[in-house]
């Protein structure tokens, strides 16, 4: 039996984990606009 990988991509699951909604909850948002990250989130 071969070994499974790690990352098995998936669209929904990343941008829940990491997505826009996800940072908004967070608020990490507001101290990435007062940084002045060009990349608020992936």
């Amino acid at each position: 039996m071969a070994t499974k990988r790690t990352y098995q991509p998936n669209k929904r699951r990343r941008s829940k984990k990491h997505g826009f909604f996800a940072r908004k909850k967070s608020n990490i948002l507001k101290s990435r606009r007062k940084k002045g990250r060009k990349v608020l989130s992936k």
